[in-house]
């Protein structure tokens, strides 16, 4: 059984990835054996995943079958897709063999994150720029994360306008929050809460502002807020994300340790 931490970080995700089977009335969240499929609604293989929902225990012939239970959900519907897979839910030999097994699939891989889990946050080593940190909660918050998100991450703007533009998105408890400097949409951060852990997505910032700690301002922010308002008798101190390995010293430096890794893979 993985550890603690490891299941902490895997089921926050998996929680923070159902906003994309929220967002749009014709996105869909599938629940099959051993594996959660998410449905944006858009061919847009980034918001239409799969994921590991608890390890693998009977080798590569249970990992094949759940390759196969999301293949099935796309295929019929002509999509695009991902599939992520925490490398605790594997055992070392099917690690070593899982891209061959995904290719079989036409599943190639895309990218690796790791997946980190900090008990709190270290004090800051710089002095952080003043951020006016406000919640989406209407059109123009809505608004900015849409760009932000479509600048940060290369997002087509109509596809970040269909997903976080919409009002319906944002009724769920992935909570977003667009910071501003001198009045200008600058950063963005969300949360989700799991089992008393934060799990910290969707840090962005536009490409002017970057390396000037914006940020690790809003991180610091939203997770602050996340915890000041979590439920009376269900305290909430650890935080979690998965970063990029260009995030990966900062994250370090704000009290973060990786403590597993995710591997991305992506149908052509």
């Amino acid at each position: 059984m993985p550890a603690v931490e490891v299941l902490a970080v895997a089921n926050n995700l998996i929680e923070a990835l159902r906003f994309f089977g929220r967002a749009r009335a014709d996105a869909q969240i599938l629940e099959r054996p051993g594996v959660t499929v998410i449905l944006c609604g858009l061919n847009y293989a980034a918001f239409n995943a799969g994921l590991l929902s608890e390890p693998v225990t009977a080798g590569e012939g249970e990992l094949e079958l759940r390759i196969r239970a999301a293949a099935r959900e796309f295929g019929s519907r002509r999509f695009r897709w991902s599939y992520w897979v925490c490398d605790d839910f594997l055992s070392p030999h099917l690690r070593r063999v899982a891209p061959a097994i995904f290719a079989r699939h036409g599943l190639r891989p895309l990218t690796e994150a790791p997946g980190m889990f900090a008990d709190r946050l270290q004090t800051p080593r710089r002095a952080l720029p003043t951020l006016d940190c406000r919640p989406v909660a209407d059109a123009a918050t809505r608004s900015a994360f849409v760009d932000l998100m479509s600048a940060a991450f290369d997002i087509p703007p109509s596809v970040s306008a269909s997903i976080y533009g919409a009002e319906r998105a944002w009724r769920s408890d992935f909570r977003g929050f667009v910071g501003y400097s001198d009045g200008k949409a600058v950063t963005s951060a969300a949360s989700t809460i799991t089992s008393g852990t934060v799990g910290l997505y969707s840090v962005a910032t536009l490409p002017g502002y970057r390396r000037r700690g914006f940020a690790e301002a809003i991180i610091r922010r939203v997770a602050e807020e996340a915890i000041r308002s979590a439920p009376a008798g269900q305290p909430v101190e650890s935080t979690v994300l998965q970063s990029t390995w260009s995030g990966l010293s900062l994250y370090e430096q704000m009290g973060y340790r990786t403590v597993t890794n995710f591997h991305v893979y992506i149908a052509d």
